[in-house]
């Protein structure tokens, strides 16, 4: 997890920005609740889909406004981590993140 965010914040000024009140204590859990998250919600499960849209809603640009382009940023910088820590990465496992990922980012752009 601190690559990650290592990595995203070193990103652009734009990331920076959003974080800045951020408690980075909390964002590594933050970010493995997230992951459980879009993989329940890929599985179908009600609760995580409830959360995926409280958050999509938490993240739109009437609150904490994450512009669409910055998921792409954060996509790209969660693969390279996760990659780089997994030594049994591969393809199959890249599409499996992608294919997940990509139906909560889609979620949180359609509710920005």
């Amino acid at each position: 997890m601190p690559l990650f965010y290592f990595r995203f914040l070193a990103s652009s000024e734009e990331v920076r920005s959003k974080f800045r009140q951020t408690n980075f204590d909390q964002l590594g859990m933050m970010l493995l609740q997230s992951l459980k998250l879009a993989a329940g919600a890929a599985a179908g499960d009600p609760e995580s889909l409830k959360e995926i849209h409280e958050r999509a809603q938490s993240h739109s640009r009437r609150h904490m406004n994450i512009e669409p382009h910055l998921y792409e940023i954060w996509l790209e910088t969660l693969i390279q981590a996760a990659r780089e820590c997994d030594p049994e990465w591969n393809e199959a496992v890249e599409n499996g993140w992608r294919t997940i990922l990509g139906h909560v980012i889609r979620a949180m752009i359609r509710h920005y």
